[in-house]
């Protein structure tokens, strides 16, 4: 999947901030995302998480500090192709799971006559084949997630942010996106990916960012953080304590 001259990470944010209404709700957070690992964002209610990964794939504009893309050159057009998307309840769009591939396909500029191939092997990868003209927004809740994890695959996308994609599914559905989750990975693509399920994140994560109350705790190799946080509030939080 990744392989293209011009890579887009790493990914670097210097004392991005983000504030509402007068209200702080991302501080001063300095990050570096390079590509290979699997990054768990892990923390509390409030603590900003979705919001973070909203600001890194662009759907909001810090009010503080610069996120920067690989060496900066490239256009806003070509960050928005090679990064995707996914969030804790799928937008698609009112059309079958097959059109809603097709339609991204067109985005992406393939030709017209190749795009029912391409999307449905998209479908197939994702156990959706047998679903390809039933309409996307009446699949189960872990369809439509598969769905999205689809359409983000056709993409082939340098990184992928998922917003708690498993947070409403039962558990055989919950383990059928992890292993789309882990295929891209293989595939090369950076994962960056929020979640609440500690059992989750010590199989998917190679390394930890905890925030609380909109700010960078720690950032730390899982192995380590799992045994034992550096940030009194991380410890607290792995404890089942209420972390402000």
């Amino acid at each position: 999947m990744v392989g293209r001259d011009g890579s887009i990470l790493p990914l670097e944010l210097s004392r991005v901030g983000f504030s509402a209404g007068g209200r702080p709700l991302i501080r001063d957070i300095s990050l570096r995302l390079e590509a290979g690992s699997r990054t768990l964002v892990l923390g509390p209610n409030g603590a900003g998480k979705s919001l973070l990964l909203r600001l890194c794939h662009g759907l909001l504009t810090p009010t503080g500090g610069s996120i920067r893309w690989g060496d900066g050159a490239m256009a806003a057009e070509g960050l928005r192709r090679r990064q995707a998307m996914v969030f804790q309840r799928p937008v698609l769009l009112r059309r079958s799971a097959l059109a809603n591939i097709r339609y991204v396909l067109g985005l992406m500029g393939m030709p017209r006559h190749r795009r029912q191939a391409a999307a449905m092997a998209a479908l197939a990868r994702f156990d959706l084949a047998d679903l390809a003209l039933r309409p996307a927004r009446v699949l189960s809740g872990g369809e439509q997630q598969r769905l999205a994890l689809a359409r983000a695959w056709v993409m082939e996308p340098e990184i992928l942010f998922l917003d708690e994609p498993t947070s409403a599914l039962d558990p055989a559905a919950t383990q059928a996106v992890e292993t789309a989750i882990q295929d891209f990975h293989g595939s090369g693509a950076k994962i960056v990916m929020t979640t609440h399920d500690l059992g989750q994140a010590r199989r998917l994560a190679d390394e930890v960012v905890f925030l609380a109350g909109g700010a960078l705790e720690e950032r730390t190799p899982a192995s380590i953080f799992f045994k034992g946080p550096a940030s009194a509030r991380a410890r607290a939080f792995l404890a089942g304590e209420l972390v402000c």
